[in-house]
């Protein structure tokens, strides 16, 4: 048994205030009457559920004479026949531009591809924001390939650091310190020692590090007094605050057996082709609990923080359950994914099957990659995005609170605006601020030489919701989708504090992208914290704005995307409500801060107050 929801601010719709989990909901025999719903519904023309069950087993397996670049044209002929998708494009609000060069943010994550197709060269890319030297502006940091079989790792490249100085990046990371020659995944951002600076933790095959902020404007290597040195196989990591004590833990996704300097050979139609994650073992994740010294303790196995398949490429921390605590989703490849449900204080307890966000809703585990959380349908509760292979299209899993999480990726138009794109990181974030949601995703294949769908260098994709579906507006956001090219990370931040949101791209072998954000806004609200009792970076805390006819309500998680890290700031777009706003936070541990009459078209820096406070609501 879980906590169900409880309410917690009185300023919370009814709605939102009623919606809660239920343990005893019959999830499997749910899911199954769902399958079959849904399968009967369907567009005669769209694959049916043993087909998609195919696809998941064989979805590194391509026929033998596909070509790289159209391969997709005839297995996915049929999104040409389908009505009322959100495969065509319209036009939309939101304008990106790529400034990366004009910036000097010059960054290119070099897989190290040889000819051995090596499974380590499929996946790495992961970027991150941060503000290092706490001057304002946010300094953004990259991990590095290269060879993954080098006999050193001097013969690689450590990973970068840029400082912005005067709207400009300048690279630093190597004369500051950070000095990881590892073979590089991703990268988490988190202030763990609570100084009040960014510290950096990189995921590697091999040897993850964590490089401690001494707020001089150096780093210093911490890796083994802080006892976080995994040496396995890693993707994603998140921060976040799992025990409530003040400082932030750290979660460590962790991937597959397997061994670059002795690599497994494995075929297609006998020639050499990346192995299927089938054929290989799982590593298990591993937890790390902040024990406030500078040291950490691995206590995933003790916390109930494991499950059968494994196979972790990306995280996201936030209340799902609405009880005050913050619970766990893991997105697997191939298998079925976890949700950890926090059971207050005393470990977790893994609930995705029975929530119903496991498994695609025919009951297909999928290749999970990268997750964005957003309130895409306003009802108060977060909803999932998850990105996913070819053939399988993207999955939407609506937080329908007491009834679960449900599949509504056909119903909205995700489904078929995916099937032929490989998705790595993506977010969901009102872009243009104008009250609604758009996703975007970072796409690109694994497999060079056995590439379907859109082929191995693909477009991103930026969809729009409606109110009812999600509609591509790329062709008209910006000549950035346009490009072909390997997309992986994706970390969100605003990188030139104009409160519209931009967008850190890492593409494999092709230079990094900076999306400024050029659309024309809504009005919006921009919010950052500085925790006192709670985490410094305020991770975990939970945002109300009360705009009168309507209330837009955020967490600010920890994790999400794939392999990077966010700014951590909340932005939120109130379109065209002219009126000052009333803002309640909940931070960790419960304490409820309310702010009156706020003045929209502001950053807004919230810092906890002492507690216990007599009346919230006139602070």
């Amino acid at each position: 048994m879980f906590a169900p929801f409880r309410h917690r601010s009185k300023s919370l719709s009814g709605l939102y205030r009623r919606r809660r989990f239920i343990a005893t909901v019959p999830a499997i025999p749910l899911l199954l009457l769902l399958a079959f719903l849904i399968a009967g519904c369907g567009d005669s023309s769209k694959p049916d559920s043993s087909q998609g069950e195919n696809n998941t087993r064989d979805h590194h397996e391509t026929a033998k004479e596909s070509p790289p670049e159209n391969a997709g044209e005839s297995r996915f002929g049929f999104l040409n026949k389908t009505k009322d998708s959100a495969v065509g494009n319209v036009a939309g609000n939101v304008r990106l531009r790529d400034v990366a060069q004009n910036v000097g943010l010059a960054h290119q994550y070099q897989n190290g591809a040889s000819g051995k197709l090596l499974m380590v060269e499929s996946i790495g890319g992961g970027s991150g924001w941060l503000d290092f030297d706490r001057d304002g502006q946010l300094d953004a940091c990259f991990v590095q390939g290269g060879d993954p079989a080098a006999t050193s790792p001097d013969q690689r490249l450590p990973d970068q650091l840029f400082q912005q100085i005067g709207g400009r990046f300048v690279a630093v990371g190597a004369e500051l310190g950070i000095n990881d020659h590892q073979y590089g995944q991703g990268v988490a951002i988190g202030d763990y020692d609570d100084d009040g600076f960014d510290d950096v933790y990189i995921t590697n095959v091999g040897t993850n590090s964590l490089w401690r902020n001494l707020g001089d404007g150096t780093f210093q290597d911490v890796t083994e007094v802080a006892g976080v040195g995994d040496p396995r196989w890693s993707s994603s990591a998140a921060w976040a605050d799992l025990d409530q004590d003040g400082d932030l833990d750290l979660y460590v996704c962790n991937y597959l057996k397997y061994d670059p300097y002795d690599p497994l050979h494995c075929e297609k139609d006998n020639r050499p082709a990346l192995c299927h994650p089938r054929q290989l073992a799982a590593w298990p994740d591993e937890c790390y609990r902040n024990q406030g010294d500078g040291t950490f303790e691995p206590v995933a196995k003790d916390w109930g923080l494991f499950g059968p398949g494994n196979k972790a490429l990306g995280v996201a921390i936030l209340d799902f359950n609405q009880d005050g605590w913050p619970d766990i989703y893991v997105a697997n490849d191939t298998t079925a994914n976890f949700l950890f449900l926090n059971q207050q204080g005393k470990g977790f307890t893994e609930s995705a099957l029975r929530l119903g966000c496991a498994l695609n809703g025919e009951g297909a585990a999928q290749a999970s990659m990268g997750i964005a959380i957003g309130d895409y349908d306003a009802n108060g509760l977060p909803d999932i995005f998850l990105t996913h292979f070819t053939g399988e299209s993207n999955t939407l899993f609506q937080n329908q609170g007491e009834y679960g999480l449900h599949d509504v990726s056909s119903q909205t138009g995700i489904r078929e605006a995916s099937w032929t794109r490989l998705g790595f990181g993506t977010v969901m974030q009102d872009l243009d601020l104008d009250g609604q949601q758009e996703l975007f995703s970072a796409n690109g294949h694994i497999d060079e030489n056995n590439a379907d769908g859109d082929g191995y260098r693909q477009k991103s994709q930026l969809l729009s919701f409606n109110g009812k579906r999600w509609n591509e507006i790329s062709q008209s956001s910006g000549p950035y989708f346009e490009k072909k090219l390997v997309g992986r990370g994706t970390a969100l931040g605003d990188f030139d504090r104009d409160g519209r949101p931009d967008l850190l791209i890492g593409h494999q072998n092709s230079p990094a992208a900076l999306l400024k954000n050029e659309s024309e806004p809504g009005h919006w609200l921009k919010l950052s914290f500085i925790g006192r009792t709670s985490n410094r970076r305020g991770i975990g805390c939970s945002v109300s704005i009360d705009l009168g006819e309507k209330q837009i309500i955020q967490q600010l998680a920890g994790g999400t995307s794939f392999a990077s890290a966010h700014e951590s700031t909340l932005f939120a777009g109130l379109g065209e409500h002219t009126n000052p706003v009333n803002v309640t936070v909940t931070w960790p541990g419960g304490g409820i801060q309310t702010l009156k009459e706020i003045a929209i078209d502001q950053a807004l820096q919230i810092i906890e107050p002492d507690w216990p406070i007599d009346s919230p609501s006139d602070h």
